[in-house]
């Protein structure tokens, strides 16, 4: 089997599969477009999956020290009240940890730590990946095909190349040139963390108004994540993100008017929520693998779309190192990672409908009914299903 991959994209989804095609031997290097890494995407959420897919990695304990459990909190209305709580003791018991909520660029530069210098080249547009095949007298079996790929005045050749690339991923379409690519899900996303920290009563929270959702992430050093999805069309903009915000949320309970007073005007995101609504045919087309948010973007509604990228790059790493060719380790990669990937993504759009994106009165009160009559141990039930992955075993030494 060959050794060398490119891997293009450095987000979490492609960092993480360089370090795991490294630990079963690869030689890797990750291309990234970006000139400047400044790791914008506030916090993120890691779920039991995403933090045994990060032990695997070699980087679970590193991450666990710079994460803050998300033990207390839930679900609630505008006015306060609980719909859920949180139990992350007993998903803790459960699963063998609660969930963990970092900042992304903490999760990023940890990762990037993970891999040696000169393995990542930013500023390194991809423009076009194309499969060769060398001289018949030169074919010996599983190395009769490799794959270019062009960064400008750039070429690298490799046996492998993982496409990382993000949900608009310009390798997707170059593979699936009939496919629609992302759809708009009907919703948008603000965001940001938190300027200075904040007193927080719980460690996350969830609040569900008509076609609104506001939350909150706690991390170690006192500040927050917070996050606002409106239904909205694509490409809608305010010229005052966070005037408009304290103005739709400024009836709401604490502490979401103290989360956006803590807040810098210039620290707020703004994204169109995307997914892609028509599943791939296939995780892999010849010696060209698709990894996270290129092959399966999904609405953040269960918190799993990281950890779903992070369960793909050690899968991909596993069924490499185990199968004979590189072509037959990445048909066991996209059978065993495309069923449910598409299921959890399916998942978190049927979460969506039934949480923020419901709007008229009457549905919202008979899902907050239903909310509230849920034991908790069904709640729990229903966390676990997608929680409860273990990943396949990574031979090779610690990365951190």
């Amino acid at each position: 089997m060959g050794r060398t991959a490119v891997v293009v994209g450095g987000g979490i989804g492609g960092l993480a599969a360089a370090i795991g095609l490294r630990r079963v031997g690869w030689d890797v290097t990750v291309v990234e477009r970006a000139a400047v890494l400044d790791d914008a995407g506030a916090g993120i959420s890691l779920a039991a999956n995403g933090l045994r897919a990060l032990d695997a990695l070699g980087v679970g304990a590193a991450v666990r020290r710079a994460s803050r459990g998300q033990y207390s909190g839930g679900t609630r209305t505008p006015r306060g009240g609980w719909l859920t709580r949180m139990d992350g003791a007993a998903l803790e018991q459960a699963v063998g940890t609660p969930i963990m909520g970092i900042p992304r660029a903490t999760l990023h530069r940890l990762l990037r730590e993970g891999l040696p210098a000169g393995a990542l080249r930013i500023g390194s547009e991809v423009t076009s990946v194309r499969q060769t095949d060398p001289a018949p007298e030169r074919r010996t079996g599983d190395e009769a095909t490799r794959v270019r790929v062009h960064c400008g005045d750039t070429v690298l050749d490799a046996d492998l190349v993982v496409a990382a690339d993000g949900i608009g991923s310009a390798v997707r379409r170059l593979l699936f040139p009939g496919h629609p690519g992302p759809a708009h899900s009907g919703s948008t996303v603000l965001r940001a963390i938190t300027e200075r920290p904040v007193a927080l009563r719980t460690d996350f929270e969830l609040t569900w108004g008509r076609g609104s959702e506001f939350g909150h992430i706690a991390f170690t050093d006192g500040r927050a994540e917070w996050h606002a999805v409106l239904d909205l069309p694509a490409g809608h903009r305010f010229a005052d993100p966070l005037g408009e915000l304290r103005r739709r949320f400024r009836d709401w309970h604490e502490p979401i008017p103290a989360l956006l007073d803590a807040t810098r005007p210039d620290a707020v995101l703004h994204h169109d929520v995307d997914e892609l609504r028509t599943p791939l045919p296939s995780y892999a087309v010849g010696r060209i693998a698709l990894l996270g948010d290129a092959a399966h973007a999904m609405t953040p509604h269960l918190g799993q779309g990281a950890c779903q990228a992070l369960e793909d790059a050690v899968a991909l790493a596993a069924a490499l190192a185990g199968e004979p060719t590189v072509e037959s380790g990445l048909a066991r990669y996209d059978a065993e990672r495309r069923p449910r990937s598409q299921a959890v993504a399916r998942a978190a759009r049927q979460a969506g409908r039934m949480g923020q994106r419901l709007s008229h009165p009457a549905a919202v009160a008979l899902r907050n009914t239903a909310m509230r009559l849920t034991p908790s141990r069904a709640a729990t039930r229903m966390i676990l299903r997608h929680h409860t992955w273990v990943p396949p075993r990574l031979d090779g030494p610690a990365t951190v």
